[in-house]
């Protein structure tokens, strides 16, 4: 397993911001590149192995979704925009995932009009089995990225999700005083 310096990484981050700001945005879309590659690449193997086992890869994308919400369930708009999809077509996923047994509904029990979606236990196993057939080929293609291919990965994606590395020393010097 790679070992990433958080100094370095941030710094990394922070000269990608940079560059992307300039006529020369090189190193911005390196490391756009790189984990956009990762990104895909990981995607790709996921969802070839979610049709081996049967099921349609946003069928499958669903069902993480649902299952690793914070309650366990969702409703349908819900799933909708956790996959970026409209309402209707979340239904018609979820419509088939039910007839595969995979999902169940089930009505809210203070609301009548909510409906949530729970992922079953043949669900849940199906995700394992997915997970654990694709980890061998995650784990190959991870040992196969440079260091550099790696952190640069990794800026973006913490830029796509604004985040930092940088101590907040004032929030530490505050928790010192008190």
């Amino acid at each position: 397993m790679l070992k990433v310096d958080a100094a370095r990484l941030e710094s990394l981050r922070q000269r990608a911001v940079k560059a992307r700001a300039t006529p020369q945005q090189r190193l911005y879309f390196y490391g756009v590149a790189q984990a956009r590659y990762v990104l895909r690449k990981v995607f790709r193997l996921v969802e070839e192995e979610a049709k081996r086992a049967g099921v349609d890869p946003l069928g499958h994308q669903a069902l993480i979704q649902i299952y690793g919400s914070v309650g366990g369930r969702l409703r349908v708009k819900e799933v909708a925009q956790r996959l970026d999809i409209t309402p209707a077509f979340s239904s018609s996923l979820i419509k088939i995932l039910l007839k595969k047994g995979y999902v169940l509904r089930e009505p809210d029990k203070s609301d009548k009009r909510v409906t949530w979606v729970k992922v079953t236990k043949p669900g849940r196993d199906l995700l394992r089995r997915v997970d654990d057939r694709v980890q061998i080929d995650v784990d190959y293609f991870a040992r196969s990225l440079t260091a550099a291919e790696t952190e640069a990965a990794l800026s973006i994606l913490m830029f796509y999700v604004g985040v930092s590395l940088r101590p907040n020393r004032g929030k530490q010097r505050r928790g010192r005083c008190s």
